[in-house]
């Protein structure tokens, strides 16, 4: 499970945008005076780069990626103390939660399993920030006839496995709040959709691909001809895709 260095640049800006400013804010304050951050999946460090300018100097982060290309890009766009591990999320034993005032993650638990982020949830006592989990929602406009189909068979792509169990896909949202609520934590969410308008014609493009590609794989016969259409009317088209955003407090903090 890994992203090219392109495509986490290109939907970067979109992410910043869509972030919920309120929980964002709060859980920054949750991390403390003294934040050690830890983050999974961190690719190119656009999560420290949304979250940065809310922490006090001298925070300290944790980076985790299984890419060691990505990490190398992100250590060197972080402030302040900086450790990278270079950890396959399958192996959970080996993050470095030890002292860590804040998990956090950016478009990441879509593609984990309920199995593990429970296993995640039942070792942390720090707070738990998880922005731009996608909610299985997709509004075009103009619309296509095959739209609604797209969508459907996209969200079932989804719900594959994605090399930490069947992921959680579109309903990562509501699962992960369960299970952070089953293990003591209070949970808070927000809506972070991405609003792409014609202005984002090279993000609206690649994502139409991508869906596409991954439709045609599940068996959607009408996904080729649905994403050549999509791309032809991305100079004009606005696109809504839904996303959450999560924190989540241990009560007795």
């Amino acid at each position: 499970m890994t992203f090219s260095s392109e495509w986490l640049a290109l939907r970067e800006p979109a992410d910043h945008l869509a972030r919920d400013r309120a929980l964002l804010q709060k859980a920054c304050l949750a991390a403390g005076s003294a934040p050690v951050v830890l983050d999974l999946g961190c690719g190119t460090g656009s999560n420290v780069r949304a979250i940065a300018p809310w922490l006090p100097q001298g925070t300290k982060w944790h980076l985790v990626d299984n890419d060691a290309g990505l990490l190398e890009i992100a250590a060197k766009k972080t402030p302040g103390e900086v450790h990278t591990h270079c950890i396959d999320l399958t192996d959970l034993a080996q993050l470095p939660i030890e002292g860590v005032t804040l998990v956090t993650g950016s478009a990441l638990l879509d593609l984990v399993s309920k199995n593990w982020f429970r296993k995640l949830v039942s070792n942390l006592n720090a707070p738990v920030y998880f922005a731009l989990s996608y909610d299985g929602e997709m509004v075009w406009d103009p619309m296509l006839p095959e739209d609604q189909a797209i969508t459907e068979s996209f969200n079932e792509d989804q719900r594959t496995d994605k090399g930490l169990g069947f992921a959680m896909g579109p309903d990562s949202p509501a699962l992960a709040s369960e299970i952070l609520e089953a293990n003591g934590f209070v949970v808070e969410r927000a809506q972070s959709d991405w609003r792409l308008t014609p202005n984002d014609l090279s993000l609206q493009s690649e994502l139409v691909l991508g869906i596409a590609r991954a439709t045609e794989e599940a068996g959607n016969v009408a996904a080729k001809t649905w994403g050549d259409e999509r791309v032809l009317l991305s100079s004009k088209s606005y696109c809504t895709i839904g996303h959450e955003d999560i924190l989540a407090v241990p009560q007795k903090r």
